[in-house]
């Protein structure tokens, strides 16, 4: 995993793996990894998952890089407690999935909580060879 700042300001955690370094062969995959990852943690609540390719796509002037052939977010929330109101603003959580020509791209924001971050790495490391 690489981290990033983003835009100078945005903590991010990145991973690129080639499709030869997995046994995923396009993102329904990729989804169905990171899904089943959420749901065998206790503490974590899988949401949804956004087509963010489609609704780009569909988006007057929405533009999509030609290198991108799929891009989706899969949305969940970590969390046993609620101390402070403000945390809500971090939550839920977000993972990019995108997949290009010859390689997956996982991409997501650094959070307050290290077991979330260690959690996520793990998640996306997994897909190496798996």
């Amino acid at each position: 995993m690489n981290q990033i700042i983003f835009q100078e300001k945005y903590p991010i955690y990145t991973l690129e793996l080639n499709k030869s370094e997995t046994t995923c062969t396009n993102l329904d995959d990729i989804v169905t990894h990171f899904k089943t990852m959420i749901e065998q943690t206790p503490v974590v609540q899988f949401i949804g998952v956004f087509d963010h390719y489609n609704h780009t796509k569909n988006t007057e002037d929405g533009f999509i890089d030609p290198k991108i052939k799929d891009a989706r977010n899969i949305l969940f929330c970590f969390g046993k407690d609620i101390k402070d109101p403000v945390m809500l603003a971090l939550r839920p959580r977000s993972m990019g999935l995108v997949e290009l020509e010859n390689s997956f791209m996982i991409a997501f924001m650094e959070t307050p909580n290290p077991v979330a971050n260690t959690a996520m790495e793990a998640w996306s490391k997994a897909l190496k060879n798996a």
